[in-house]
């Protein structure tokens, strides 16, 4: 089915002369990042590397999914499974590490369980995404050991808004799988009642891939084994084999079957603002289906079975298949069907004088469930999670030190029902207390360090209970000059508690082909990581390096191994490799080098601004094993020029090979992705249509094969091809 291709436009054209005309000091208030305790701070005061993506930002590097959008970020990767799934990786950590939270306070899905499961935090209806690198635990807990995403969006809102009625559109389209995008915010405000409506759907169709689904890598071992196979087979089976195998690859390519993504979000809040106070409440409903291209439910002699009953009205099947293709997913490929209604509180008071300056409250619950529909499209595994999170913060100030006295509480329950429920149900409850102090002299010279204790117990039905108790502390100093230079040094101790995957795994996980057994006996992971920091900013020109080192004790990964089965230990389950949760002492080191220069004079009659990042991190166990599904040394690109009622920019992704994959991975081939953006001020050509952008965005301009070391499935999932983004975005 043709689906309408509108666009929405990204990029703000007037960037390069605000930059250009601002001053120190409006650059570093220009970014307030509220994922941190304590007063309020910008980026460019905090000693870790911190960004945030505005709406404009989100809308131009959009995806069908959250670590997809944030990529380009530095020291940011996506676990890419697919249009449908990813999660970031921050400095080579994912899933269990990083912390994807909405508003402050976690997602509450199953995303962090297998890469396959979509996170509901999305960027397509979002106000902007804070991304915080580096341990955050102090504020957030032993999750958050790698850092935090905070997707905001913008529902509740802490303060009146300077319009009476806005409101914010975009429609776009993509050409590599004949999508169609949209989303819209709506805020009306009435005295001090304030009401946000916000809205989206995405709607995609499998997207075309440069060439083999499969990598050349992967093939040449599936060749391999074939020959070997081949010599205990006789002629005429070899010969059958060989061609069911030449059909399967000449299929597998151009296009990523079952790579399709269909999504839909509606979000209403309603704030009070008082004089000192306010308070706020919102709901949001996500919905969304996609295929899980690489994911076969069919396995063994199961598969086999199934495929020779078949096989006699697989004629009437493939015509029936022409004939309905718009309802190919439901009927022929394994897909996951979610929904998730979140509830969020919010409100705050501020205090005039005094030691307590403010008190803040967030309560949200969440019901999730998905489930994983085998083909043909009968139900097979359901997964449900549903809980309550909730935080209290007392802001203070005393004896020179601004700082903030938190607690934080969780109760979720999770269940799996189904053939690969591979976890049994878990109820996990936790509990934190925070306290963090700060202090900036007027010589520019700061201070900043904090305590946080905090508990978890999980209740399996399978294998009963385990607690965990943590402490974790942080520790840094800073310096501002007047010249524009930062410099900072931080130390940090993080305890992260081993989650429920880790701790109950045990059965078949599809999704990754792997048979996974996880631990009882694990032990809390621990933390400790030295971070410095040096920045430098003028008028004109940002510049920054982070220099990280990690040194874990207990890490927990997964390894392939054996396990016992009827007495036995074997290294397969029904022709699956058994893979193991273990511990090992491991080290992290890395850094990412940033900038950013806005050229004062006006040259072919635009503004020009150029931006770059680039970074890198290595990982090695103490046994001498590879940490696996780490990203490459990558650098990221862009070229802009602004002639103000249209702007155009040239962008580009180096990315060397990962020859350090781990045990149990293959080698991944570095790349080289291009991509040219431009927008158009519409008033130029339809007078009166103030607000109104066109934009077009020509992506992997060379259809380059792309595969990400940091997906599991990176040798049978390449990344889109060749990609053209157009649309119109309004704002009034």
């Amino acid at each position: 089915m043709k689906r309408i291709l509108l666009i929405s436009a990204a990029i703000p054209f007037a960037a390069g002369a605000a930059f250009a005309q601002a001053s120190e000091q409006e650059l570093r208030e220009e970014t307030i990042i509220v994922s941190t305790p304590g007063p309020e701070r910008s980026a460019g005061e905090m000693i870790s590397h911190v960004s945030v993506m505005d709406r404009d930002d989100l809308i131009a590097d959009l995806s069908g999914t959250l670590g997809d959008t944030l990529d380009r970020q530095p020291g940011v990767s996506t676990t890419y499974f697919g249009a449908g799934a990813s999660r970031p990786v921050l400095r080579g950590l994912g899933a269990e590490r990083v912390l994807v939270l909405t508003n402050g306070l976690g997602a509450v899905d199953v995303s962090a369980a297998s890469p396959d499961h979509q996170s509901t935090g999305d960027g397509i209806d979002a106000e902007a995404v804070e991304i915080l690198r580096g341990p955050a635990a102090l504020a957030y807990g032993g999750q958050a050991i790698g850092g935090v995403v905070n997707v905001l969006d913008g529902l509740i809102v802490d303060s009146l808004p300077e319009e009476g009625v806005s409101a914010d559109l975009m429609a776009a389209g993509t050409t590599v799988n004949d999508g169609a995008e949209l989303s819209g915010r709506t805020r009306f405000v009435k005295g001090p009642f304030v009401l946000t409506l916000t809205g989206s759907m995405r709607d995609a169709s499998d997207y075309d891939i440069p060439g083999f689904a499969e990598s050349a890598g992967f093939r040449a071992l599936e060749e391999a084994e074939d020959h070997d196979h081949d010599h205990d087979e006789d002629d005429h089976d070899h010969d059958e084999d060989e061609h069911d195998h030449e059909g399967d690859e000449e299929h597998a390519r151009d296009v990523l079957e079952n790579s399709y993504l269909e999504t839909q979000t509606l979000g209403a809040g309603l704030s009070w603002i008082g004089e000192d106070a306010f308070f706020g409440v919102s709901v949001r409903q996500t919905t969304s289906e996609y295929g899980l291209p690489g994911h076969s439910h069919d396995h063994g002699d199961e598969h086999d079975h199934e495929e020779e009953e078949d096989h006699d009205d697989h004629d009437h099947d493939e015509d029936e298949h022409d004939h309905e293709e718009g309802e190919e997913h439901a009927h022929e490929d394994p897909f996951i069907d979610l929904k998730q209604t979140r509830i969020d509180l919010k409100g705050g008071l501020l205090f005039d004088g005094g030691v307590v300056t403010k008190l803040e409250g967030a309560l949200s619950y969440s019901d999730y469930e998905h489930t994983e529909f085998e083909a043909p499209g009968e139900p097979g595994t359901r997964y449900e999670t549903d809980g309550v999170e909730g935080r209290l913060e007392l802001d203070h100030t005393l004896g020179g030190f601004d700082g903030a006295l938190g607690v934080q509480f969780s109760d979720i329950s999770f269940a799996a029902f189904g053939e690969e429920a591979f976890i049994a149900p878990t109820d996990t409850t936790s509990y934190g207390v925070f306290l963090y102090e700060t202090r900036e002299w007027d010589d520019g010279f700061g201070v900043e360090g904090g305590l946080r204790l905090e508990t978890v117990d999980y209740q399996n039905d399978r294998f009963g209970s385990r607690g965990f108790d943590m402490l974790s502390g942080s520790l840094g100093v800073h310096k501002h000059w007047t010249s524009g230079w930062f410099a900072g040094l931080q130390a940090t101790y993080s305890e992260r508690a081993p989650n429920q995957s880790e701790l109950f795994a045990d059965g078949l996980h599809l999704a990754t082909d792997q048979y996974e057994v996880g631990d009882l006996g694990l032990d809390v992971e621990k933390a400790t990581n030295l971070e410095a920091t040096l920045r430098w900013e003028s008028a004109s020109t940002e510049v920054g390096a982070s220099v990280f080192y990690t040194d874990f004790s207990d890490f927990i990964y997964l390894t392939p191994g054996e396990t016992l089965q009827d007495g036995v230990l074997v290294d397969e389950i029904d022709e699956t490799p058994v893979y193991l949760f273990r511990q090992e002492d491991a080290e992290f080191v890395g850094f990412e080098i940033y900038g950013e220069h806005r050229f004062d004079a006006a040259i072919a009659g635009a503004q020009w601004s150029v931006n770059g990042s680039l970074e890198y991190v290595e990982a090695e166990l103490s046994n001498g094993e590879n940490v696996p599904y780490l990203p490459p040394l990558t650098f990221n690109g862009e070229l802009k020029a602004d002639w103000g009622a249209y702007n155009l920019s040239l962008n580009t992704t180096l990315a060397g090979e990962q020859n350090d994959p781990g045990v149990g991975s293959l080698e991944t081939d570095g790349y080289a992705l291009f991509g040219l953006r431009g927008a158009l001020d519409a008033a130029t050509i339809f007078p009166g249509a103030q607000g109104v952008e066109i934009f077009a965005d020509l992506r992997n301009l060379t259809d380059e094969d792309v595969r990400y070391s940091t997906s599991v499935l990176k040798d049978t999932l390449p990344a889109p091809g060749r990609n053209l983004r157009f649309g119109v975005k309004a704002s009034f």
